[in-house]
């Protein structure tokens, strides 16, 4: 039985670390709606999203503009990458840690909604209880992942604007430096046999 020669060499597969997306950013932090509805709630400021997003849109634009001359196209383009990921990769994780507020605050308010629990009442007079404290801090890191949010949306557009063409998040190969030193480690050790 003879072996049939493969003319191809065979592919070697790359797993990618895929990138934030602004679907992600959308998911995880607040609209404007919902922060309105949040700075009406805890006394907070209400924040002007259009006037965010319209701003960071404005800067990246003006700053792409400023440095047309002195880079190339595909200069350009790897640099409105770097900055368009680092608002949306900002943006996701502050609303990764809203989430997490958000849990804790709902978490803390169950527990003091429980008459048999004496740790979870109000505190002295003047003081705020560990769930009210909880819920304000949610509520302030709403508004922060939204206004962040705000800021990738509009860098996001602004690379839309200078570039040509939409904004994908840049993947990349997964690193993977170990597996390099077993090769090394096995050479070393088979080369030991002679």
């Amino acid at each position: 039985m003879t072996k049939k020669a493969n003319s191809r060499p065979s592919a070697r597969v790359v797993p990618l670390r895929k990138g934030t997306t602004l679907e992600m950013i959308r998911l995880a932090c607040p609209d404007a709606a919902q922060a309105s509805l949040i700075s009406e709630s805890f006394g907070l400021p209400v924040l002007d999203s259009d006037g965010i997003r319209d701003l960071h849109e404005k800067l990246i634009i003006e700053t792409a503009s400023a440095l047309d001359e002195g880079l190339g196209e595909r200069a350009m383009q790897i640099h409105m990458q770097r900055i368009v990921g680092s608002f949306v990769g900002s943006a996701y994780g502050a609303g990764q840690f809203y989430s997490r507020a958000v849990t804790e605050a709902r978490d803390a308010t169950a527990k003091a909604a429980c008459d048999d629990r004496d740790e979870d009442i109000g505190g002295p007079v003047g003081f705020d209880s560990a769930a009210q404290r909880k819920r304000e801090f949610a509520a302030d890191m709403a508004l922060q992942a939204h206004a962040l949010r705000m800021a990738a949306e509009g860098a996001v557009a602004a690379y839309e604007h200078v570039i040509g063409e939409k904004w994908k998040p840049f993947e990349r190969a997964v690193e993977n430096p170990g597996q390099a030193v077993d090769r090394k480690a096995a050479e070393l050790q088979m080369s030991a046999f002679g």
